[in-house]
């Protein structure tokens, strides 16, 4: 599986769609739709039947799933595009291993996500 652009807990901004200007903070991730969870995006309603959980039963807010290719990681109150980079990390034993990172190119420089 290769790495993912957004991850759980990032704060993203929806750049397409019914809810395009939204931000909110990443809940899940489906990588095999490709699709994210988002707090507060793409509420559906859902009609709850009765039963031991929920004895009143009644109508359900709760958010629905957005392609990935629909949000748009946020950092300093600004969408930005996120790449990747390799480093080289040196093991305890000596060795060294190559590690990719996030990152993003901004005016100031590069800057690590992670």
């Amino acid at each position: 599986m290769s790495m993912s652009k957004i991850k759980v807990g990032d704060t993203v901004r929806v750049i397409t769609g019914k809810d395009k200007g939204r931000e909110g903070k990443v809940l899940n991730i489906d990588h095999a739709k490709n699709r994210v969870t988002v707090e507060g995006v793409n509420l559906i309603t859902k009609h709850a039947k009765q039963n031991q959980q929920n004895p009143n039963g009644g109508i359900i807010h709760k958010e629905g799933t957005v392609d990935m290719s629909n949000v748009m990681l946020v950092l300093n109150g600004k969408p930005v595009r996120v790449g990747f980079e390799e480093i080289e990390v040196e093991k305890k034993d000596g060795k060294k291993k190559k590690k990719r990172i996030r990152v993003v190119r901004t005016a100031d420089g590069t800057v690590r996500v992670d």
